[in-house]
């Protein structure tokens, strides 16, 4: 039963690429929109806030439109992007790029959370002997937030790996180049026969999000008692 097809194996191994890339592009922009939040105080910052946190709550669907507009081939970045050869309308850089927009809320929250529990007096030590801003976050900031960092990836890798609203509205659905393993399950049950394929999808996704949310616990514990002492 657990035999996996090529066709299945395709898009398992997309979906593990999709949400690999677009954890690994978005993180250097979660941390800082991360440390924007948890750290400054600067004009905008609550609309920036909910700019972020605006994936969660509107439907994929709309999400997916969005960027279809702004990064189709005719859209307002799409259409200059272009022009330079950079095309992520019905490609699968289009998949890891929605699927990182509906991951990023959950790794800038993580991050943001990990941040504002370290403890300003290390940092402003830090200062006071003279290191550099920059010297200070990569020294302090950063390594005691680790932890909550490493949440943050695993919550948005198991987020762009579940994904499927925006994903398929920007870049359809194309076997072998945008179908993830949520599309392929869609396309599987929309056929006669295809329950048994459908199934086994389904079960390797819940693996998957069952591994993601252990590790992302284990995670968040580990940050704790190292905060705690």
């Amino acid at each position: 039963m657990m035999t996996l097809t090529p066709e299945e194996t395709t898009a398992i191994l997309l979906s593990l690429k999709v949400a690999s890339v677009a954890t690994i592009g978005s993180l250097p922009f979660g941390v800082l929109i991360a440390w924007l939040l948890a750290r400054k105080t600067f004009p905008g910052k609550a609309l920036l806030d909910a700019l972020v946190h605006l994936p969660l709550i509107i439907p994929p669907v709309v999400t997916g439109y969005l960027l279809l507009l702004l990064f189709g081939r005719r859209g307002l970045v799409g259409g200059w992007l272009a022009e330079i050869g950079i095309v992520f309308a019905f490609r699968w850089t289009g998949a890891a790029l929605a699927c990182a927009v509906m991951g990023f809320p959950l790794l800038v929250r993580a991050i943001r959370l990990s941040m504002e529990a370290v403890d300003p007096k290390l940092e402003a030590a830090g200062r006071t002997l003279g290191a550099h801003p920059a010297l200070v976050f990569l020294t302090v900031t950063l390594p005691l937030s680790l932890p909550g960092i490493l949440a943050g990836v695993v919550l948005s890798f198991a987020r762009a790996f579940g994904e499927f609203g925006a994903t398929v509205t920007f870049v359809s659905n194309i076997p072998g180049e945008t179908q993830t393993l949520p599309t392929a399950i869609y396309s599987f049950t929309q056929v006669p026969g295809g329950d048994a394929q459908a199934l086994r999808l389904t079960l390797v996704s819940i693996v998957i999000a069952a591994v993601a949310l252990v590790l992302s616990e284990l995670l968040a514990r580990r940050s704790a008692r190292r905060i705690l002492g």
